[in-house]
């Protein structure tokens, strides 16, 4: 008669997941997937990089040729989808995975498509820099990360070639603003100013004609376009523009809106105001 097998322990499983890893290592076959270090959901890197996801934005990361990526995670899906046939053709480490595990970096909530890269942020330039452009877009202090990605992308389908934002109370680069931008980010110059008021009257110099968006402004804004060079200054959520702000810009115009709610989310007013700027300049 036969012994009964014992049952197994927590500690044989253990033991035995560790031969496998140990056999797949030298035959080069498959490792699973474990993140380098335990990580909450939606915490940054510890190492100052940042993680962007999502299909478009880690496709535009990818091309751009200013971003360094430390490593990339994806499904199969996802590489197919983004056209990699062959990841290893990549300058960068890229890891075979399942969308759990990228849940399991940036949380459940973040729509990641199969896709996430772990890379440097992008150095945002001086004003000195501004390359040649006739339309660019100046935040006073707007926070949310959500509004800022939305704004960058909106930016980059009308034409604009900078965004300027404040060094201080705008939000660092992330996964959120890379997302919400959906590849935008790698298109534009992102400029950083200490002074507002000293970087309009910069763009003043330069010849450019700042208007400023508040719901109460003196004039329509269509009545304000004037000029070869403009620069489209918006507030943030609530306060709006500050008064520093509204008494540098070379004109405080209004959104003409006949219907019973007259103001719009600083994204959605950029975008508007984006489409008639373009149209102005471009004729």
């Amino acid at each position: 008669m036969s012994k009964p097998e014992k049952p197994r322990t927590a500690k044989d499983t253990h033991y035995a997941k560790l031969r496998r890893a140990h056999r797949d290592e030298k035959s080069g076959g498959p490792r699973p997937f474990r993140p380098r270090q335990p990580v909450k959901p939606g915490d940054p890197p510890s190492d100052g990089l940042v993680r962007l996801y999502g299909l478009h934005t880690v496709r535009a990361a990818i091309d751009n040729p200013r971003r360094k990526i430390a490593r990339m995670l994806a499904t199969r899906n996802a590489l197919e989808r983004m056209d990699i046939a062959d990841p290893a053709s990549l300058p960068f480490p890229v890891e075979i995975v399942e969308p759990r595990d990228i849940d399991r970096i940036t949380g459940s909530d973040a729509v990641h498509q199969g896709a996430l890269v772990e890379a440097q942020p992008l150095e945002p330039k001086a004003l000195a820099e501004l390359a040649d452009t006739p339309l660019v877009v100046v935040l006073d202090q707007v926070t949310d990360p959500h509004n800022v990605g939305a704004v960058i992308r909106s930016a980059v389908a009308f034409g604009a070639g900078a965004l300027i934002v404040t060094a201080r109370h705008s939000p660092q680069e992330s996964g959120v603003l890379a997302k919400a931008a959906s590849g935008a980010l790698e298109h534009l110059d992102l400029i950083e100013v200490r002074n507002l008021a000293e970087a309009l009257n910069e763009l003043h110099e330069a010849g450019f004609r700042t208007i400023g968006l508040d719901s109460e402004g003196p004039s329509t804004f269509e009545d304000t376009l004037s000029g070869d060079r403009i620069a489209l200054v918006l507030g943030a959520e609530g306060k709006g523009l500050r008064q520093k702000t509204r008494e540098t810009v070379t004109a405080l115009a209004r959104l003409d809106m006949p219907g019973p709610i007259h103001s719009l989310n600083v994204s959605n007013a950029a975008a508007v105001s984006l489409y008639a700027a373009g149209r102005h300049l471009r004729r």
